[in-house]
């Protein structure tokens, strides 16, 4: 019997382009040394979409479902960034409870992207009991987005000057429950990850990046927290009410796959020290829809809906009614 051939020789392997629903899409072309990494060279640029091009003809109303879309994972994101640079622009002054609003349902995105970043995390490392814990927490967070936006995903809920409506009778009830059963709910995490002895052999003192090293690759949010950087966007940019609320920036001075896990935090404080009043200003361009119906008999064939919906804009106020052709 002839024994192993043992060869030397390096091995490129290719991975990917992934699917958007594994990690987003990206390939990796890997070089490899038996059974080490030696190499490995991303290609990035598999899911280009025009976005900026189809803004050029399209008003706020008709863009904000496109932006929705840039990431489905934290939808609340792409919305508040798309109405915030105008609102810079514009110097436009939202109303503070708009404003409170904005931030819960942020920090609820937040929540439930970092849940779907742990779950997949556990699963690529051996762990799959996590990945079915996740989702029962996002459930429950996009039940309140239902609530609240009548989307579960892509909400299309922000608006240049606040949000499309205030939250509806019994919401924040809702919300505080979930905070509370969250909250208690991360000592279960605790146990089940974090303690973990496999979890803890597989991510300590793995992908060591030092607070230069992150400056350098222009790392941001977790990844260079736990680098020992303390920067966080919410008090860098001071965007949003986040100045008026007490937290603190988590960082730590050894950026390790572990110290990364642990920089999914968030404050939730919004809830309780949200103001009265309105949601959206006046004087800004809002699209009120009310549900009438047709009164034309050929409305009534077949495959056609008898009800149409006619929009409002308010322009100087002065409401100019607006139907279908």
């Amino acid at each position: 019997m002839n024994g192993t051939i043992i060869r030397n020789e390096l091995m490129i392997v290719n991975m990917g382009p992934h699917h958007p629903s594994m990690h987003g899409v990206l390939r990796l072309m890997i070089t490899l040394d038996g059974e080490d990494v030696v190499d490995c060279e991303p290609i990035l640029g598999y899911l280009h979409r025009g976005m900026e091009k189809i803004a050029e003809n399209r008003t706020i109303i008709q863009y904000l479902p496109y932006v929705t879309r840039w990431d489905y994972l934290a939808t609340m994101f792409t919305e508040a960034i798309t109405v915030n640079a105008p609102e810079q622009l514009g110097n436009i002054q939202v109303p503070k409870r708009a404003s409170y609003i904005r931030v819960i349902m942020l920090e609820l995105s937040r929540i439930a992207s970092h849940l779907l970043w742990l779950g997949p995390f556990m699963a690529d490392i051996g762990a799959q009991t996590p990945f079915f814990y996740i989702f029962r927490e996002r459930e429950l967070v996009y039940d309140l987005f239902e609530a609240a936006t009548g989307m579960r995903m892509m909400h299309n809920f922000f608006r240049i000057g606040g949000v499309a409506a205030d939250l509806p009778y019994g919401w924040i009830d809702k919300c505080v429950d979930f905070c509370n059963y969250f909250l208690t709910g991360i000592s279960e995490y605790q146990k089940l990850i974090t303690r973990n002895p496999i979890f803890l052999e597989r991510v300590e003192g793995v992908g060591i990046l030092s607070g230069e090293e992150a400056l350098n690759w222009g790392l941001s949010g977790p990844m260079l927290r736990a680098s020992g950087i303390e920067w966080d966007l919410r008090k860098v940019d001071h965007y949003e009410c986040y100045d008026e609320l007490d937290w603190e920036v988590q960082e730590k001075a050894v950026n390790e796959a572990r110290e990364r896990k642990r920089q999914r935090c968030l404050p939730n404080q919004a809830i309780d020290g949200r103001p009265g009043g309105g949601v959206c200003l006046s004087a800004a361009p809002v699209e009120n829809l009310s549900r009438k119906e047709k009164v034309s008999h050929d409305s009534r064939e077949r495959g056609r809906w008898p009800w149409a919906y006619l929009g409002c804009v308010q322009a100087q106020n002065r409401p100019s009614c607006i139907g279908p052709n």
